[in-house]
C-alpha cells in the first residue's frame, strides 16, 4: 500500500513525498484513514514505528489555521518527545502552512508566551508547562479540536495523570481523541474507558522481537565493581555509540565521572539537566562527539538515535516494560545491536521478571581479562526450573571458580 490510498489530501501527499517517506508503516497504514474520518483512535505501537507521523498527517488534514488558540493539542511526557514531534509538525507545515509550537518545561517561558500570542494552530506539549501557561492566561484551549495523548503509559509511569486529566478538562467534550501507548495496562486501559468515544483500536506488533533482532548479554558483578566493569567493557571491545542507563540521578553523574577519568567522552542526561544540555548531550551521540550517553529512563522511550551499537544497563530497571524500552534504543530500523546488562547479587529478582517477561533466559557470561576481585553471585543455568543462585569467586584472570 502506499500513501495515496490512505485518505490524505493532494497536499499532504505533497508534504510525504517532501519528508522522504515512501510507503507508509504499520500504524500509519492502519491509523491515518479513520483519523482522517474524524473517528476516536488508539493505537498501540512501539516507538520507532512511525506513529508520531500517523497523528501528525491527518490532524493537519482534519484542521483549518484559524484565529483561537490551538486547534490540535499534543500532550507528550518529555521534553525530547515534544521536540520530536515538533519536528515532524514543523516539515509538514511547510506546505500546509498551519502554526506549529511547541512547550515544555526546563527552558525560559518568553519564547513559548510570544509563540503563543503569535497564535498556533497545533500546538505540542507537556503536562506541567501547558498548565503553567494555562494559569499565566496565555493559553486558551476552548477551541481545541483534536487532542492527541502519546505515550500515555510513560504519562502514568512519571506520574502526569493528575495534570493529564486537568487539561482534559479544559478542551472542548466534543473533540476528537487518539491516544497513543507503547503497553496497554489496566491503567492505560480505564484512561481509554473514560476519555475517548467508541475508539477504533489500532494494535501493531513490533516486526521482530527484542531476542530476535538484539544480542542480549549478562555480566554478573559485585555492586563495587561495576564501574570498572562498564570501563572494561568499553575499552577492551573498543565501543562506540553506547547508551548506558542507571536508575537514578546520582548515579548517572557518577558514572560519566567515571567514564571521563578512564579517557572515554561521555554525557550525562536526565532531568535535572537544562534542556539545552540534554539537546547538547543527544547532538553529542549523534554527531560522534562522544561515545558513551549515560541516562536515565528520561530517554529510554521515544528517541530516536540511529546506529547506537550497545545499550548498557548499569543498574537493572525498576519494571520489565522500560527494559523492552531501554534495549530497544538499539537495533535500529531493522538492524542488530546488543543489550548488556551489569547484575548485582540484588537484582536477581530484577532478572527473573524481565526473563518472564521477553519470554527467553538470558545467559551470562564473565569478562574476559577482568579482575573479578569482589563476590559476585551467577544465576543457576537452569533457573528456568530452580530459583538457586551459585556464588562465584574469581581469580585475578578473570576466570571463575564456581562454589555451589
Amino acid at each position: 500500500m502506499s500513501f495515496d490510498n490512505l485518505g490524505l489530501s493532494p497536499r499532504l501527499l505533497e508534504a510525504v513525498a517532501a519528508m522522504g517517506y515512501t510507503r507508509p508503516t504499520p500504524i500509519q497504514r492502519d491509523a491515518i484513514p479513520y483519523v482522517v474520518e474524524g473517528r476516536d483512535v488508539v493505537g498501540c505501537a512501539q516507538t520507532g514505528t512511525g506513529k508520531t507521523a500517523a497523528f501528525v498527517l491527518p490532524l493537519m488534514q482534519r484542521i483549518e489555521s484559524k484565529p483561537g488558540g490551538p486547534r490540535a493539542l499534543v500532550v507528550t511526557p518529555t521534553r525530547e518527545l515534544a521536540g520530536q514531534i515538533e519536528g515532524v509538525a514543523l516539515e509538514v507545515a511547510k506546505l500546509t502552512k498551519h502554526r506549529v509550537a511547541v512547550v515544555y518545561g526546563g527552558v525560559g517561558y518568553e519564547p513559548q508566551i510570544k509563540a503563543l500570542k503569535r497564535g498556533v494552530d497545533v500546538l505540542v506539549a507537556t503536562p506541567g508547562r501547558l498548565l503553567d501557561l494555562i494559569e499565566r492566561k496565555v493559553c486558551n484551549l476552548s477551541n481545541v479540536e483534536i487532542l492527541v495523548l502519546d505515550e500515555a503509559d510513560r504519562m502514568l509511569d512519571m506520574g502526569f495523570w493528575p495534570q493529564v486529566r486537568k487539561i482534559i478538562a479544559g478542551v472542548p467534550a466534543s473533540r476528537q481523541n487518539l491516544l497513543f501507548s507503547a503497553t496497554m495496562s489496566a491503567d492505560v486501559q480505564r484512561i481509554v474507558s473514560s476519555t475517548l468515544h467508541d475508539p477504533v483500536r489500532v494494535e501493531v506488533a513490533p516486526a521482530n522481537t527484542p531476542i530476535e533482532l538484539i544480542e542480549q548479554r549478562v555480566y554478573p558483578v559485585g555492586g563495587q565493581q561495576k564501574s570498572q566493569l562498564l570501563v572494561h567493557l568499553i575499552n577492551e571491545n573498543n565501543l562506540d555509540r553506547v547508551i548506558v542507563f542507571t536508575r537514578t540521578k546520582h548515579r548517572a553523574d557518577r558514572v560519566a565521572k567515571v567514564l571521563h577519568q578512564n579517557g572515554i567522552k561521555c554525557a550525562a542526561i536526565h532531568g535535572d539537566r537544562s534542556q539545552s544540555q540534554r539537546q547538547a548531550a543527544l547532538d553529542g551521540l549523534k554527531a560522534g562527539r562522544v561515545r558513551v550517553l549515560v541516562a536515565t529512563d528520561v530517554v529510554a522511550r521515544g528517541i530516536d538515535i540511529d546506529d547506537v551499537s550497545h545499550v548498557v544497563n548499569y543498574d537493572l530497571p525498576n519494571t520489565p516494560e522500560d527494559y523492552v524500552h531501554r534495549i530497544g534504543r538499539t537495533a535500529r530500523a531493522g538492524k542488530t545491536g546488543t543489550a548488556v546488562s551489569l547484575l548485582s547479587p540484588e537484582e536477581h529478582e530484577a532478572l527473573r521478571d524481565i526473563e518472564v517477561k521477553i519470554g527467553a533466559i538470558l545467559q551470562t557470561h564473565d569478562a574476559v581479562g577482568f579482575d573479578y576481585s569482589q563476590q559476585r553471585l551467577v544465576p543457576n543455568p537452569e533457573r528456568a526450573a530452580t530459583r538457586a543462585v551459585r556464588t562465584v569467586f574469581s581469580s585475578s584472570r578473570g576466570r571463575g571458580r564456581r562454589r555451589r
